[in-house]
């Protein structure tokens, strides 16, 4: 089955109600390693894009994407703003002029993003940051792809949980916990955190097509 323009507008929306949700510990996990404005940035920005998006009819994947990513580079202070803002257009880029693309494709998207965000951020996977859980959600969606779209995506948040949490023993060396040095070991990335959050809400899009 094909990931359509329906499942990624569903997936944002999901998104939008994932961060409200979890905004408070967010801002916890940032709290202790940033600036513990990480969850309130999100929800803003995220509300934000729900405004924009409301009401208007997206043809291709490159239209909502571009306005996920400008919106969110707009309202999102710190890091998070442009490097998910780079993530959405890099990935809207990718797919535009499409309105379903196989999971294979979607993969190869996702994998733009995240170029774009290692470039800006000059971060790599071991990082802790972001990457450490996109990176192998994308390598698990391409891995998995065989088994069918649904084993693919399910692997793929699998994947992303276990990048999540394999960065709380890991020494920050990008963005503002960098500067704690050691200080920054034991403590959960919070944009590895909302980045699982998208890969799960890809999925569950998928999921209720």
């Amino acid at each position: 089955m094909a990931f359509t323009i329906k499942m990624a507008r569903a997936a944002v929306e999901k998104f939008n109600a994932v961060i409200e949700e979890k905004k408070e510990y967010l801002t916890d996990l940032d709290s202790a390693i940033g600036d513990a404005d990480h969850g309130i940035n999100m929800n803003r920005g995220m509300k934000r894009i729900i405004d924009k998006i409301q009401g208007k009819d997206y043809a291709d994947f490159g239209g909502l994407f571009r306005d996920v990513a400008m919106t969110i580079m707009s309202v999102v202070g710190g890091s998070a703003g442009p490097l998910y803002g780079t993530f959405f257009m890099k990935l809207g880029q990718k797919l535009a002029g499409q309105g379903e693309v196989s999971v294979e494709e979607f993969a190869a998207a996702m994998g733009d993003g995240l170029s774009g965000v290692m470039s800006l951020g000059k971060s790599a996977v071991g990082d802790k940051t972001m990457v450490d859980a996109i990176d192998p959600a994308i390598n698990a969606l391409k891995e998995h792809a065989p088994e069918g779209d649904a084993a693919a995506w399910d692997a793929a948040v699998a994947a992303a949980e276990g990048g999540m949490k394999g960065t709380i023993p890991m020494l920050a060396r990008r963005g503002r916990s960098s500067y704690l040095g050691e200080r920054s070991i034991g403590h959960q990335d919070p944009g590895a955190t909302s980045s699982y959050y998208l890969v799960s809400c890809l999925r569950d899009a998928f999921a209720e097509g």
